[in-house]
């Protein structure tokens, strides 16, 4: 009466009293009770065929059907717990690593980033003779922003940091230093407060900042009050304004827990170059044609100005380059590894089913006979693979999140501070759209796989044969051809981690000039403006050499405008003095040391002498060179007693060069040696320095004492980034990139090895077990072990030739892909390759091992009397 439709049993009700009717009806005739019901029976027809027609224009039968497969399947997968333990566990060991890889690209590489039409966005550098990502000046900036008409706004940052004053004493901030209309350009608005106005950032205007949401959180408990305070910045009194959302990062400029306006790029020196640029593109306005117009710019302002802007042309990226680019190789090498081992999972479990489906098609056949449609059977394995990648998706997927936790604890925190798109990293919906992705695909192709060969199957002679003999002929043309496959994955995989960890050795060996071991480090930062004066400044750092030099254990100690291992920023253009001027300018990586510093560091003198305490500003100006820059200035002449000087300066600033040393790594461990020139602080006296301790203790243990002794001289100083050398070189950004880069494809390389030797255990394991009969009958005509077990090796190594040969073509494809990722190998690297091979083929050949000694001890007649 409310649902209009009558249930299956209601239909069976109207059957059952309309056959008692007709029954009671027929008795009333004069038949009796089992006469009156037969013929009743038989008057009505077939009551199966009549339910069935009713249920039928009711139902789809397609769910029932579905659903009595389901169930079916997950039967017979709980009948053989060893082949869904191992399909699942090995489905969930591919799925777990792909997607906690993807997680990682997923935020670095497809996740926009949190600005306004971020693909709009550039970044702009000078290009110089030591590299195209270099900084501009303001004088440029500003001809760069009127003369162009590609841009529709155009800003500059700095990367910086500042003083605090704070009741405990002054304290390290990371912060940054933009231009007014930052923020406007990224399309960033802040959450509290409001964004710089314009002009705010001219040297004239009150002090402003803006906060991090971090800092806003952490170091004012997200109180709304905070703005309006003031703060102490570098000894320059700052209003707070505003906090930018909690989304907000970018990366060339992190860690900021500060953004000011007070650049301190000077005004008036084009050569004096500090800042980074930052563009919108014009709507309409292609990257390229962009690009074309600042060179254009900056040949034109080279002509103009060619005593500071010779060969300084401009250079331009996205804006998403410069924040992933670093990271960008490192992320693609390891997908493609998590893919790869992805593949050989799949074709691990795909093995599995294929041998199970052919031992089951004197089953198949049998169902086929009794009337079950091709598309029925067929359907009956698609639901066996959906169970098995089900459950390998759900199981991978749980585990996924303890990857991606354990991957991110790896990274440095150095690291993490200037990458912050990987804070906070979990599963998101795309990285669950992605697991989706994969397990459908390996549900298609656990279902393809079998039903193509049912396809191909004869009922008949499957009838006869019952399997056996069809299973090891379909296995040895299937499952053999799989393995190959997984053989030369594994190949490819072995190739580039070995690759990899043999960069990673060169790159931790490399020659860098210097002991690192034993050597102790920390930035030393006068707030006060006292120390800008150079006497005081001088007074200060002899002053904390003598203090820290009297610590116990102590060897020698040293000072230095930038440490080494960093980023070879601090660079000068420098001339020698009578000789004919280079058409290129000599752009020279600038040092100001104290007199003990290549001491402390146990560098290589090649010839003349160090600097010495005496040589001060009373003194004639000396320098000591590398052999990189004595080459470039001098040639093959003896620069030692020569003269050299800033190109431009006057006469007054002429040095001589009075000693010649060995290289010293001042940029990455990756970078090409630089041309290095040091001068004594004695006659260049800075505000700021960093220590250099040598001692004869554990380096670690003295990093709170160099600190403590430096507030005992000044307690208004500020010491911050304590670490030892080996730890700055360990956790260097080259360093980590070429580490983590090795430990993940080495992680997946060992993985597929694995599942690779596996997969041809059980192919030589099956064929075995398939050709015991065989081996019975040629034992007992005499054949000896020795030939059983060539017979069963030889069929492994055609598996394991086959799987290294395709390895090694591929390999010499696609791992020149990872040239970025490779120092001092080549992607061809000969020795590599044949250690890889070497390993693939000995690893295969003893899994092969077990199979043939086990073939070598069959009993002939008991193996006469295998069924």
């Amino acid at each position: 009466m409310f649902w209009g439709k009558r249930k299956t049993s209601d239909f069976r009700d109207e059957i059952e009293s309309h056959l008692l009717l007709e029954t009671e009806r027929l008795r009333e005739q004069g038949l009796c009770e089992d006469d009156a019901r037969a013929a009743a029976r038989r008057a009505f027809g077939n009551m199966t065929q009549a339910q069935e027609r009713f249920y039928e224009s009711r139902h789809w039968l397609g769910w029932d059907h579905v659903w009595q497969d389901l169930r079916f399947a997950v039967r017979m997968l709980r009948k053989s717990p060893g082949f869904t333990a191992v399909a699942v566990l090995t489905l969930a060991l591919g799925i777990c690593s792909s997607i906690a890889i993807f997680a990682f690209v997923d935020a670095a590489l497809i996740k926009p980033l949190p600005y306004k039409d971020s693909s709009r966005l550039v970044a702009l550098f000078e290009s110089i003779p030591l590299g195209p990502r270099y900084h501009l000046s303001w004088p440029d900036y500003v001809d760069w922003k009127k003369l162009n008409h590609v841009f529709s706004a155009f800003d500059v940052h700095e990367n910086d940091s500042f003083l605090m004053n704070t009741p405990e004493g002054p304290q390290h901030v990371p912060g940054a230093r933009v231009s007014d209309g930052f923020f406007r350009t990224l399309g960033v608005t802040p959450v509290l407060g409001r964004d710089f106005r314009p002009g705010e950032g001219e040297p004239s205007e009150p002090r402003v900042a803006l906060l991090s949401y971090g800092a806003w959180q952490n170091r004012y408990g997200g109180r709304r009050d905070v703005l309006g305070q003031t703060i102490v910045l570098n000894e320059k009194s700052t209003t707070i304004i505003g906090v930018l959302p909690a989304d907000f990062h970018f990366a060339p400029a992190e860690p900021a827990d500060f953004w000011s306006t007070a650049l301190q790029a000077p005004r008036d020196c084009r050569g004096c170059r500090g800042l980074y640029g930052l563009a919108r593109l014009k709507d309409g306005v292609s990257f390229q044609a962009a690009f074309a117009e600042m060179k254009a710019i900056a040949k034109q302002l080279e002509l103009q100005y060619p005593d500071t802007n010779r060969d300084q042309a401009a250079y331009m990226l996205p804006l998403t380059t410069v924040i992933v680019g670093d990271i960008r190789p490192i992320l693609l090498v390891s997908l493609s590894g998590a893919g790869l081992l992805l593949l050989i999972a799949c074709v691990n479990v795909a093995s599995l089913i294929l041998v199970r489906s052919e031992g089951r098609r004197r089953e198949i056949a049998v169902r086929g006979a009794l009337g079950a449609s091709t598309g029925r059977l067929v359907l009956q394995f698609v639901n066996e693979g959906v169970v098995l990648v089900a459950l390998g998706a759900a199981l991978g997927l749980a585990a996924s999140h303890g990857a991606i936790q354990l991957l991110s604890v790896l990274v440095p925190k150095d690291m993490v501070a200037s990458m912050p798109f990987l804070n906070g990293l979990t599963l998101t919906a795309r990285a669950a759209v992605f697991a989706i992705a994969v397990s459908l695909l390996a549900g298609v192709f656990f279902s393809l796989l079998p039903a193509l060969r049912l396809r191909a199957s004869k009922v008949q002679q499957d009838l006869a044969e019952g399997g056996r003999g069809a299973v090891g002929t379909a296995w040895r043309r299937l499952g053999s051809n799989l393995v190959v496959v997984e053989l030369a994955t594994a190949m490819l995989l072995l190739t580039g981690a070995g690759l990899l960890a043999k960069s990673l050795y060169y790159l931790s060996h490399a020659d860098i000039g210097m002991q690192a071991e034993n050597l102790a480090t920390v930035q030393v930062w006068p707030s006060t403006p006292a120390y800008d004066k150079s006497e005081k400044a001088l007074l200060l750092e002899r002053r904390v050499l003598e203090e820290i030099s009297g610590l116990p254990g102590v060897k020698s100690a040293s000072t230095t405008n930038r440490l080494p291992i960093g980023d070879a920023d601090f660079t000068s253009q420098f001339v020698a003095v009578g000789r004919t001027e280079s058409p290129t300018p000599n752009e020279v990586t600038y040092r100001v040391v104290s007199s003990r510093f290549f001491e402390t560091l146990q560098a290589r003198l090649l010839s003349g002498r160090f600097f010495t305490e005496e040589e001060d500003s009373s003194k004639p100006r000396v320098a000591v060179l590398n052999q990189a820059v004595a080459r470039q200035l001098f040639g093959n002449d003896n620069p030692l007693g020569m003269q050299i000087n800033y190109r431009g300066a006057p006469a007054t600033s002429v040095m001589q060069v009075i000693g010649i040393v060995d290289d010293i790594k001042e940029g990455q461990l990756d970078m090409m040696l630089r041309p290095a020139i040091y001068v004594p602080f004695n006659q260049n006296p800075l505000p700021f320095f960093s220590l250099i301790v040598r001692t004869a203790r554990a380096p670690q243990s003295l990093l709170p004492e160099l600190s403590s002794v430096v507030h005992q001289i000044d307690p208004s100083i500020a010491t911050f980034d304590g670490a030892t050398m080996t730890d700055r070189i360990h956790d260097s950004p080259s360093a980590y990139l070429h580490r983590s880069s090795a430990w993940l494809v080495g992680g997946f390389a060992v993985l597929a090895l694995l599942l690779g030797i596996i997969g041809l255990y059980g192919v030589v394991a099956y064929s075995v077990s398939q050709r015991t009969r065989e081996i019975g009958v040629r034992m007992a005509l005499g054949a000896q072990r020795s030939s059983v077990y060539g017979m069963v090796l030889r069929e492994a190594a055609w598996l394991v030739t086959l799987g290294v040969l395709a390895g090694v073509v591929l390999s010499l494809g696609l791992t020149s892909l990872m040239r970025s990722l490779l120092f001092g190998v080549r992607s061809w690297d000969i020795s590599t390759l044949g250690s890889v091979a070497t390993l693939l083929v000995g690893s295969a050949l003893l899994a092969s091992y077990i199979p043939a000694r086990r073939a070598a001890k069959v009993d002939p007649m008991v193996a006469l009397r295998y069924a």
